[in-house]
């Protein structure tokens, strides 16, 4: 079931983001050559019970982290390994979610770990405005396939990079994976009708090389756990936002820097009016 969420309920998600927004500004300024992915999960986990909300992701389906940190050919799902230490030129990403007061919060980030390659950045580059691509195209009246043919379309025919079909973006609030489910894939004019008062997460895991991944698993008895990497061993980035759709169009409920997604949002939308006029 879809539920469409009323102002008070989209202020109480907003308060949630901030905070979840709060670890991710923080995360710039930890990252760095040396430190371990356990670093990054027990900075995340401090601040949001210092902010009085709860890491949601803990205790989900006996996941044990508030956060999942994967790094370079690591698609999404890592465990925060206390032996995963990141090198300079590493491509990280964290993912996490948040409860506060009852209201959720999702989003992801990718890091450049000190001196990164050209096209590591390019990498990133892509796949940031491919998220923002995906929010643009999230306005009431569009479609679903609305939203995956603009990702799809930029990441893969424009820039010939993988997009990841397995692991997609959803709805959220009241907790964290509701209906509807959001691919980055598929075609304009297709799929359900976007409505004022969804919440959902437009999240891109985009590869340099093919889309398809596989699973793997974290060898640890005392912490089992699947996780998933690129089939060909190149590398990948996400990012992700939670947002509400509303008439007056996307609210972006974990924004870290309201102007630089204003930016990316301006460029996003001038990009699909000029696509559109092809």
């Amino acid at each position: 079931m879809i539920t469409l969420k009323s102002a008070r309920e989209i202020e109480g998600m907003r308060r949630s983001g901030e905070v979840l927004a709060g670890v991710h500004l923080g995360l710039r300024d930890i990252i760095k050559p040396g430190i371990s992915a356990y670093d990054i999960e027990a900075f995340a986990d401090h601040y949001i019970t210092s902010h009085g909300a709860r890491p949601s992701e803990k205790g989900f389906e006996g996941y044990k982290y508030a956060t999942c940190v994967d790094v370079n050919d690591e698609v999404a799902h890592g465990t925060p390994r206390r032996d995963l230490y990141l090198k300079d030129g590493d491509l990280v990403k964290v993912d996490l979610t948040v409860n506060k007061d009852g209201y959720e919060s999702d989003s992801c980030w990718s890091y450049a770990v000190g001196n990164v390659s050209q096209k590591t950045k390019d990498l990133m580059e892509v796949t940031k405005k491919a998220l923002y691509l995906g929010i643009a195209e999230s306005v009431v009246g569009n479609r679903l396939g609305d939203v995956g043919y603009a990702i799809q379309h930029y990441t893969e025919d424009e820039h010939g990079y993988g997009d990841v079909r397995d692991l997609i973006g959803h709805g959220i609030q009241p907790t964290m994976h509701e209906q509807p489910n959001v691919p980055h894939y598929g075609e304009p004019g297709k799929g359900l009708r976007l409505k004022n008062g969804m919440t959902i997460t437009v999240e891109p895991m985009i590869n340099e090389g093919t889309w398809q991944i596989a699973e793997k698993e974290v060898k640890d008895p005392n912490d089992p756990w699947v996780y998933y990497v690129t089939a060909d061993g190149s590398w990948s980035a996400q990012y992700e936002h939670t947002f509400a759709i509303t008439d007056n169009g996307p609210e972006i409920l974990t924004s870290q820097d309201a102007a630089e997604d204003a930016q990316y949002l301006a460029w996003a939308r001038d990009y699909l009016a000029k696509r559109d006029q092809k």
